[in-house]
């Protein structure tokens, strides 16, 4: 084995023992050099493997209520110091958060998350929430519910879980010793103490955190084991998307999407048993940047067995994206299948070994 892949398969080793990444092995992870990644990604993946198999799950979120917060993230389109073009409605009946239950279903999603703007919500809010949940848990109880809706306190918490609100999210999302940067209106200490009540009430508590608002490295680990530390379930994994009107509109995150990646791998070595990571926003912006199953050498792809002519190739990526499509694995904010674009076929073969080359060498 080489020395690369034996240095990472320790680490898998070592949180397959359950035993906590430290600090310089997590920045050993973040630094490590990118000829590495191929072994690096391959360790992580033993993890993912034994604690969740190969299945992906899907999750569908409802813009609920849109804009009006008073907060002033830095990061959000929705703070009341952003200028930025969105929709701005208030909660949606109880209707068409059902009727939007019953599309996460038929799109295969396997949790349903009822999403609102505001550092709180008011007591019609939870109560509409709280309605709604009930009767979608009677239509369709094998649908698993999360809200999102800002701080919380133990009886909203009850409240939400005796509705048939199955997990809570309310995401950490930096460090503590960056948060002043991104935020003023309130502290990481209230976003923490909002997971630690939802887990006390009975709810299974979600928490992540957006990758690239100016961390440093360091920033990043240490709100990485402190979502570790919070006792999080599920460890959703955004990347920021700048946008026009708010103010990191002009930040340049700088998130190369191999860097992106190496902090997944991290994110798995320190958090084994955790749903983590779930890839967030930013997805499909980092998948066009680097399209891992393109760009890794054949012998690295799971299941393949040497090459496949590129015409076979290409109908076989057809026939993927239209059984994905059959399926209703959709791409949410495009509306589009998840699949391959029968138009890549044209200089598949020359993109593929140029970008190998920029991968492996």
């Amino acid at each position: 084995m080489p020395e690369s892949a034996a240095r990472w398969n320790a680490l898998a080793e070592q949180a397959l023992r359950n035993e906590p990444l430290a600090f310089e092995q997590a920045l050993e992870v973040l630094a490590a050099p990118d000829e590495e990644l191929l072994d690096l990604l391959a360790a992580a993946f033993r993890i993912r493997r034994r604690y969740f198999g190969t299945r992906v799950r899907l999750n569908f979120l409802v813009n609920a209520k849109s804009g009006h917060c008073g907060e002033d993230c830095g990061y959000c389109s929705q703070s009341r110091v952003s200028t930025a073009e969105i929709p701005r409605h208030q909660l949606i009946s109880k209707e068409e958060l059902v009727q939007a239950a019953e599309r996460a279903l038929e799109l295969r999603a396997s949790t349903c998350c009822i999403v609102t703007s505001a550092r709180k919500p008011s007591a019609r809010e939870l109560h509409g929430v709280a309605e709604a949940a009930t009767e979608i848990k009677e239509r369709h109880p094998e649908l698993k519910l999360c809200a999102c809706l800002g701080e919380i306190d133990s009886e909203q918490a009850r409240a939400l879980r005796e509705s048939g609100i199955d997990r809570y999210n309310h995401n950490l999302n930096t460090a503590e010793s960056h948060y002043p940067e991104i935020c003023s209106t309130h502290s990481h200490a209230d976003r923490a103490r909002t997971v630690k009540t939802v887990s006390g009430a009975g709810l299974s508590p979600c928490s992540g955190l957006i990758v690239g608002l100016g961390e440093s490295r360091g920033q990043l680990i240490e709100a990485c084991f402190a979502l570790r530390d919070s006792g999080a379930d599920s460890i959703p994994v955004n990347f920021l998307l700048p946008i026009e009107g708010t103010p990191l509109g002009d930040h340049d995150p700088g998130l190369d999407p191999r860097f992106c990646l190496k902090a997944l791998c991290m994110f798995r070595l320190a958090c084994p048993e955790r749903a983590a990571p779930r890839l967030a926003a930013a997805a499909r912006p980092l998948r066009r940047q680097l399209d891992l199953r393109r760009r890794l050498p054949d012998r690295a792809r799971p299941g393949a067995r040497g090459r496949l002519p590129d015409d076979r190739g290409a109908r076989l990526r057809d026939r993927a994206g239209r059984k994905a499509h059959s399926r209703g694995v959709v791409n949410g904010r495009a509306g589009r299948a998840v699949g391959c674009d029968p138009g890549r076929r044209r200089g598949h073969a020359r993109w593929l070994a140029r970008t190998r080359r920029g991968l492996t060498r």
